[in-house]
């Protein structure tokens, strides 16, 4: 195929995308769209429509978008010398060509222009609020600055993809770069046997050890290092595996220290051109919170409420090891904190949550996922066979076969279970790989939009993990967290998947950042029902649900340390968005020292103190916005799902009316209207504070 990342067909075959091929194809991706737009943007004042303006603006960037979004996708899940290049060398002309858009006067008259017409002041529902969007996209992006004034901005955006691209390849090459092995297993006292399994064979997948004679290997990703931190009792290794894992972009060619400097800078000069005092107030006007006060205010709320309990928690827990090992309560080593809360936490509630891995095998917890999407949402989830070919290499494939990036990658296809309707498609990769970056992530490949006949295409999305991966003998074994990760990605997924809306650009996750959580979020509560667990939480050798006993301590152990857990995300939340209000304006300071005052009161005291996590925070600063200014919206979205499940607790955890309700009137309905109203819509109401407080037993 001469342009593959170009190809339309909704299967991608991913052996033909070809790290050779990203800067032919993206360019002709570019040179389309530019055309396209020019063609719009000289097209006259004159007989305006809503297809001819908006709809035609609309799908002018359709094919680079596809093309685009397939490259940064391989980037997440492929990294390699070769792909970082050629998406490095594309990089800036991909993001210099988006930030034109807004910047196009010509363009820009013709949009007005449309906007004045009778047409577009009888227009209701969705194609108002596309409108409405749309005018409100270009005046925030800079459509009505000066020239030289756009021309800075251009500048800005490419600056800025450039170096929040470059810190998050700090962070995934330190992460890779560290590593521990362990050749005494009387060194690995205290540490599950899953983990130790998993250990095990990834030192043997790196050659090194035999039966005879054992080693284990031990990194910086999720799986392998929270173990270690929770259970290990050799406080050694855990120092050593505390403080890699600490100054992950903090050293040599990996430091982040000025990059993070530099990113604030050009976010506040960004804010200050387009009119606004901050970044915050800039990313924020059109989110449900409108500007970093409202944002600010609501976590300084929350820590206020929380901090009496918040406090407790840290004396009990130095208390309790005080009293195990004798000596007085003093601060705990930042190593020691989540060793001692497991001790602890057993203690109090004879609950090891190792005890629940063995009725989390990722198969069956996959497979209840989806019986309860069909019987809660309507959703029918089929399983399509999955064929891997190396890059280059491509073969046959067989009807019905779907190609896919790596050969644990899974692919399904999504059904309304009412009426048979094709809704979607969807990629699943849930185990860490080097060459795949951290975390757990939802994208979307294809948002559907009206055909031919007027009906919606399908939309095609994805979910990726770093989950336990499967060891010898056994399955693939999750903790109860790593569940709820997987549940909280698929609540994003079928966001997309089941957007119903007529306009593309509305269509799907596309909202506000800060009412985008709830889908995911809400999703997380049926991790804590006994009806709903009893579909997937079926122990992987017997297949028995987990036993009543076991299932009552895993909730009396629910809330343990619940004011931690809540002020740990308050304070990321803090950190953001004091970084981009305040130190954005000035000169760059001691880094360690500024965060450290913002989260005074927000991290637990430790000796030494533990250093924060800002220079690997990748959600604040390895892309243009993410979640900058933002990261807020993860608990005020945690406020709406703790309100709307109130709905299904009242109702029926497993109703399908109200399952049915939610999707009709949240899932479906993406940004086609005011994220406020879709709430009221479901909820009769507007939401309530206490439901997130009760639900962690802080009231």
């Amino acid at each position: 195929m001469e342009h593959p990342f170009l190809n339309p067909e909704f299967e991608i075959r991913w052996s033909q995308l070809k790290p050779e091929c990203i800067e032919p194809d993206i360019t002709k991706a570019l040179e389309e769209a530019q055309g396209r737009i020019d063609e719009l943007a000289g097209s006259g004042l004159d007989d305006r429509t809503f297809d001819n303006t908006l709809l035609a603006g609309e799908s002018a960037t359709n094919t680079l978008d596809r093309a685009w979004g397939l490259v940064g996708h391989l980037d997440s899940v492929c990294n390699s010398d070769a792909l970082r290049k050629a998406y490095n060398a594309m990089l800036p002309k991909v993001t210099e060509f988006y930030a034109r858009i807004p910047l196009n006067e010509k363009l820009w008259e013709v949009l007005k222009a449309y906007a004045t017409t009778d047409e577009a002041a009888g227009l209701t529902g969705p194609r108002k609020r596309f409108l409405d969007e749309t005018l409100a996209d270009f005046r925030d992006q800079g459509a009505d600055l000066p020239p030289e004034s756009k021309k800075r901005l251009e500048a800005l955006e490419a600056e800025l993809a450039q170096i929040t691209q470059k810190f998050g390849e700090n962070v995934l090459d330190a992460t890779n770069a560290w590593e521990l092995y362990v050749d005494d297993e009387s060194k690995l006292a205290g540490l599950p046997e899953t983990a130790r399994a998993t250990a095990l064979a990834d030192a043997k997948s790196k050659g090194k050890g035999t039966d005879e004679a054992p080693v284990w290997r031990f990194t910086l990703h999720y799986p392998s290092m929270a173990p270690v931190l929770q259970h290990l009792d050799d406080e050694e290794i855990r120092r050593k595996v505390w403080k890699a894992s600490s100054l992950v972009g903090h050293k040599d060619s990996h430091d982040n220290t000025d990059l993070i400097w530099k990113i604030l800078k050009l976010r506040q000069e960004k804010a200050e051109i387009l009119g606004k005092d901050d970044f915050a107030d800039m990313v924020l006007e059109r989110r449900m919170a409108k500007d970093g006060l409202t944002a600010d205010s609501f976590v300084t709320d929350l820590h206020d409420r929380i901090i009496e309990a918040f406090e407790t928690d840290g004396q009990n827990l130095r208390e309790y090891k005080a009293n195990r090992n004798g000596g007085d309560p003093s601060m705990l080593k930042p190593w020691e904190v989540g060793y001692w809360a497991e001790k602890q936490r057993k203690e109090l509630y004879d609950f090891d949550e190792e005890e629940l891995r063995p009725y989390f095998p990722v198969g069956r917890v996959i497979d209840g996922l989806y019986d309860l999407a069909q019987r809660v949402f309507g959703l029918r989830i089929e399983e399509r066979t999955a064929v891997f070919h190396e890059v280059g290499k491509t073969g046959d494939i067989d009807p019905g076969a779907v190609e896919v990036w790596h050969p644990e990658v899974k692919y399904y296809d999504m059904f309304d279970a009412n009426d048979g309707r094709k809704m979607g498609s969807f990629f699943t990769d849930w185990h860490p790989r080097e060459p795949k970056r951290g975390g757990a992530w939802m994208n979307f490949l294809c948002t559907g939009a009206p055909g031919a006949d007027g009906k919606l295409t399908p939309h095609l999305g994805l979910i990726c993990g770093n989950m336990t991966p499967a060891t010898e003998g056994k399955p693939a074994l999750l903790t109860h967290r790593e569940v709820e990760t997987i549940f909280h990605e698929f609540g994003h997924l079928i966001h997309h998947l089941c957007g119903e809306v007529e306009i593309r650009s509305l269509n799907g996750v596309d909202v506000a950042w800060d009412f985008v959580e709830l889908p995911s979020q809400i999703m997380e509560n049926w991790c804590w029902d006994r009806a709903s667990l009893d579909l997937f939480a079926l122990h992987h050798e017997t297949g028995d649900p987990i036993p009543e006993e076991l299932f009552q301590k895993m909730l009396k152990a629910r809330n343990y340390m619940s004011a931690t857990d809540n002020m740990r995300q308050l304070s990321f939340g803090k950190m953001d968005l004091e970084l981009h209000r305040r130190f954005a304006k000035g000169e760059p300071r001691d880094l360690d020292e500024v965060v450290g005052g913002i989260q005074e009161t927000y991290v637990m005291k430790t000796d030494p103190p533990a250093p924060h996590n800002a220079r690997k925070f990748t959600h604040l600063f390895s892309s243009s916005v993410g979640y900058a200014a933002a990261y807020y919206s993860y608990k005020w979205s945690e406020v709406l799902d703790a309100d709307a499940f109130t709905r299904f607790k009242a109702e029926g955890v497993m109703s399908p009316q109200v399952g049915m309700d939610f999707r009709r009137k949240i899932l479906s309905r993406g940004n086609s209207e005011d994220p406020a109203k879709l709430f009221r819509d479901f909820m009769g109401r507007d939401p309530k504070l206490e439901a997130l407080l009760e639900r962690a037993g802080l009231v």
